[in-house]
């Protein structure tokens, strides 16, 4: 069985909530962020080098970063669901806006997170540019489901789980209004309604109501 390392509030919520949509049973460890630093726990440094979540032990095999334990559990476990192959005649957007996740929306929300705690003048060349670069790339999302369901087309698939965390539970860390997004917002709605995000986001924070509006 899959041992999970989950960090409350972090990205780890992708493998909690691919497993409940998969079916594939898993235990769960529960690592709580330092309340002053908002850092993880010595405990996530002793288990891998980076000290970051999520980290999963599988058959005595050790894996980290997220997009890398999505794609072991689907190819391992998921049977060919969640995942498009290159047969399918969206496989190349379910490669796109898997990757899109942490290659650009991810990246990008943490710079500004870190820009906005240097307390830069509104006029600064970086900070204008990097809220810039997050404006685009939530206008491609937003573009994106104008047309489509869900990210690589009509079905939902890992794509999806990939992308969520930055549109919800990031924005504890980096504030962000998307009410000037109105299909990232119905979107969101769509993800609230599925049984395995609500089952995963109960047992990896119980004590946090997802930040799907």
């Amino acid at each position: 069985m899959i041992t999970i390392h989950h960090l409350g509030r972090s990205q780890s919520e992708r493998i909690l909530w691919l497993c409940e949509e998969l079916g594939v049973p898993y235990t769960m460890v529960k690592h709580v962020r330092d309340p002053v630093t908002m850092l993880s726990p010595p405990a996530l440094k002793a288990l891998h080098p980076l000290g970051a979540a999520p980290v999963i032990i599988d058959d005595g095999t050790m894996l980290a970063e997220s997009s890398a334990i999505v794609q072991y559990i689907i190819d391992k476990y998921g049977a060919g669901r969640l995942a498009l192959d290159a047969s399918d005649p969206d496989f190349a957007a379910y490669l796109y806006w898997f990757h899109f996740a942490n290659a650009n929306l991810q990246a990008v929300m943490g710079r500004n997170m870190l820009l906005r705690r240097l307390d830069l003048a509104d006029d600064d060349a970086v900070l204008l540019s990097t809220r810039e670069r997050l404006s685009r790339a939530l206008s491609m999302v937003e573009s994106r489901l104008a047309s489509a369901t869900y990210l690589a087309g009509e079905r939902f698939t890992a794509a999806d789980i990939m992308t969520v965390f930055s549109l919800t539970t990031m924005r504890i860390f980096m504030p962000l209004d998307l009410h000037p997004y109105p299909n990232i917002l119905a979107y969101l709605k769509r993800i609230g309604d599925r049984e395995g995000y609500q089952r995963a986001m109960k047992k990896g924070d119980p004590d946090l109501v997802p930040m799907l509006t």
